[in-house]
C-alpha cells in the first residue's frame, strides 16, 4: 500500500486457513511462496494460521524447514488471531513474531480499498447495489438473526 497504483494481492500470494485447509494446500501454497520462480517479488500471506489443525500445522512447519533452503529472499507473512497465539503453527514461529500497528491511517486504508473495489462502469453488475458501486460489501445488523 505504499503506492495507490500497487494493486491488491492476487489469488496465489493468499491462503485463508480454516480447519478444514488441507496439508495439501498449505504444501502448494509454500512451494509458490519458497521455490525461486518467475513470479518476481510477491508477498505470501497465511491468514488466520491458527485455525490449522495440528497435523496440517506440523506438516507445514516441516515442509517450511525442508524448503526454506532453496530461497532465501522468500517474503512471507502469517497472519494469526491474538488468541490462537498458543496454537501449533504461530508457537513454531514465534521467534519470528512481530506485533504490528498499521501504519496508515484509516482513511487512507479505506481510499486504497475503495480505488480497488470499485466497478469501473457500472453496468449490469451486482455492483450497483453496494454504495458507490463497490464490488465488495459488508452487510450487518446489531440484531442477530434478522435475514442479512
Amino acid at each position: 500500500m505504499n503506492s495507490p497504483e500497487q494493486p491488491l494481492p492476487t489469488f496465489d500470494e493468499v491462503l485463508l486457513c480454516t480447519p478444514q485447509t488441507s496439508a495439501e494446500q498449505v504444501g502448494l501454497f509454500l512451494r509458490r511462496c519458497l521455490i525461486p520462480c518467475q513470479g518476481g517479488n510477491k508477498i505470501y500471506t497465511m491468514l488466520y494460521a491458527d485455525e490449522l489443525s495440528y497435523d496440517v500445522s506440523k506438516r507445514a512447519e516441516e515442509l517450511f524447514q525442508h524448503l526454506q533452503c532453496y530461497n532465501s529472499s522468500y517474503r512471507l507473512i502469517i497472519l494469526c488471531n491474538c488468541e490462537g497465539e498458543n496454537s501449533y503453527l504461530p508457537s513454531a514461529f514465534s521467534h519470528y513474531k512481530v506485533h504490528m500497528i498499521p501504519q496508515r491511517p484509516r482513511a487512507e486504508i479505506q481510499q486504497y480499498l475503495q480505488r480497488h473495489f470499485r466497478v469501473p462502469q457500472p453496468s449490469d453488475s451486482a455492483a450497483a447495489v453496494f454504495k458507490e458501486h463497490m464490488c465488495v460489501g459488508i452487510v450487518s445488523s446489531k440484531r442477530a438473526g434478522m435475514g442479512k
